[in-house]
């Protein structure tokens, strides 16, 4: 089973316009709420590969209870730590002409210390029975700030593969800890290490740092631009096509799933690369958020280009013959 952890979820509501006229009245919206955070967002979009997984969070108040209906809702399996605090919420207006999506956060209210403490507890218990743990999304507050880095150590002891897609001042922490596998994109890279990306032999230079750490896979997204990645200290740019965006929320979480999906059926890796990307498109051009089909990504398999930068892998074929 694979487990996925979200310190912040999120409580999405979302205001549907046709046409939104900014600093004027705006009725007749289609309101919808909707259940985020990356962790839960990975577990939606590894329902619909069919992957079983189970989420764990922290919720509270009656943003927590509408969280709880809507995972209920949609057959996402889930366990909570309850917070004293609401869980946060955001308003998202969405405008059809021309296509564009606003997003109004609410603050992040703190979770007490007690209740970060029987988390990670609960935590060390459910990753003795998984397969591979995701550690996804942001920390809400200094009290939560240790939970990645320790459970990713826990990990470790139980000889758990780690999935690691944060940010934020626990980054570093958890790079320390020493995941099996990192996902960012280069803006949350830079603004949690202060390291600039703005090419790609940084990028590479960054990724070999990590190699440095015990991380064996990385995955660094750039948004339109290629995207690189890296096996064992073998590295690979992913040249993805030129889309016309409907709403991009999710689709890093997406890529995440398609890894994750790749790990479970022992694919190699660069066929993971082709599924998390082609993943990772399907959702940028889809109104719905880590809900890609096989049959929507499988269209853009072709139009993915994987390259080798440097050395590559010798493959060998160890098929019985």
């Amino acid at each position: 089973m694979i487990l996925s952890v979200t310190l912040n979820p999120l409580l999405e509501r979302r205001f549907i316009y046709e046409k939104i006229l900014w600093g004027k009245e705006n009725r007749n919206g289609k309101e919808e709420l909707k259940a985020g955070g990356k962790g839960i967002n990975v577990s939606r979009q590894l329902n619909k590969l069919g992957i079983d997984n189970f989420s764990f969070t922290f919720l509270g108040g009656q943003n927590g209870k509408l969280l709880k209906e809507l995972l209920v809702k949609e057959g996402i399996k889930f366990s909570s730590v309850r917070t004293v605090h609401e869980s946060r919420n955001a308003s998202v207006a969405v405008s059809q002409l021309p296509n564009s999506i606003t997003t109004f956060f609410s603050e992040n209210l703190p979770v007490l210390k007690n209740e970060a403490e029987e988390f990670l507890s609960k935590l060390d218990k459910m990753i003795q029975n998984c397969e591979l743990v995701i550690f996804s999304g942001s920390s809400p507050c200094t009290e939560t700030d240790h939970i990645f880095p320790e459970a990713i150590k826990i990990a470790a002891k139980y000889d758990k593969i780690s999935f690691c897609d944060t940010y934020g001042k626990h980054f570093t922490d958890c790079i320390e800890a020493g995941p099996t596998i990192i996902h960012n994109n280069v803006l949350e890279t830079e603004n949690s290490t202060g390291r600039q990306l703005d090419s790609e032999n940084k990028i590479i230079e960054y990724s070999e740092f990590l190699y440095s750490k015990n991380v064996k896979q990385i995955f660094i997204t750039n948004g339109k631009a290629p995207s690189v990645c890296s096996n064992f200290n073998y590295h690979y740019r992913i040249n993805n096509p030129e889309i016309e965006a409907v709403d991009a929320t999710g689709s890093g979480d997406s890529f995440s799933a398609g890894i994750i999906y790749s790990w479970h059926n022992n694919l190699s890796f660069e066929e993971s690369l082709i599924i998390a990307s082609s993943l990772g498109v399907a959702n940028a051009i889809s109104s719905a958020t880590s809900n890609v089909g096989f049959t929507e990504a499988k269209l853009w398999n072709d139009k993915i280009v994987i390259e080798h930068i440097g050395k590559k892998m010798k493959i060998i074929d160890v098929t019985p013959h």
